[in-house]
């Protein structure tokens, strides 16, 4: 492997070290300054050569904003507000009685939008992918100051979408094992607790088995006052 003009590793691939030489380089992010860089990978004898280049990186940006190609991942916020309702059960003699019902209006939740501890809110992730991929997983961090209504992880399905849910103290992990093509939504819902100001990071969709896959919503700011 060749970097900028620099040799950085030779490997000699023989019948004997197929399947145990050890072909990968890392250059740290140090080591590799601003601008453009060359890299090449050059080879001798006859047979094929075949390579995977993976590239991380991090943002010093005060509000990231998503990105992703052929999967891509948007977060909305809803505060969920009671309303009344009622409707119609019948009583034990067979009489027609009102039951007051759980019902809510959602109010969408814009960066920098404040709520009240106790408020319940309402996740919405809505997914798109340009193809039919399978076992992918998507990562939803949580700000600090709310948490998860639901504490048991468990199967999930909404409008055609299946997915493993994991509650996890800084994120909820969505599995997914089939994707389709077109857009789908994913939902949960969470509880404000803790009052101050917060940034939600993005939610991360990824490619459990290939990590080139891969996209991310916008980050979120939210405020918790006390009630």
């Amino acid at each position: 492997m060749v970097l900028d003009g620099k040799v950085l590793k030779t490997v000699k691939i023989t019948k004997e070290n197929l399947f145990s030489f050890d072909g990968t380089t890392i250059v740290a992010g140090d080591a590799l300054g601003t601008g453009k860089h060359k890299v090449e990978l050059r080879k001798s004898g006859k047979g094929p050569l075949y390579a995977n280049v993976y590239l991380t990186v991090f943002s010093k940006e005060d509000f990231l904003k998503k990105a992703g190609l052929e999967v891509k991942v948007e977060r909305t916020l809803y505060k969920l507000v009671p309303v009344k309702a009622t409707q119609d059960v019948a009583g034990s003699k067979g009489q027609a009685l009102k039951q007051r019902k759980e019902k809510y209006e959602r109010v969408k939740l814009s960066a920098g939008d404040e709520v009240k501890s106790g408020d319940l809110i309402e996740v919405e992730l809505s997914v798109e992918s340009k193809n039919d991929y399978s076992y992918l997983v998507f990562e939803d961090w949580k700000a600090a100051g709310l948490e998860a209504v639901e504490v048991r992880s468990g199967h999930t399905y909404d409008g055609g979408l299946g997915a493993f849910m994991e509650f996890r103290d800084e994120k909820v992990a969505l599995f997914v094992r089939s994707l389709p093509r077109g857009r789908h939504n994913l939902n949960y819902r969470l509880r404000a607790e803790i009052p101050g100001k917060f940034s939600v990071l993005p939610t991360r969709a990824e490619g459990m088995y290939a990590p080139e896959l891969r996209g991310n919503s916008d980050e979120m700011k939210l405020v918790v006052r006390d009630r």
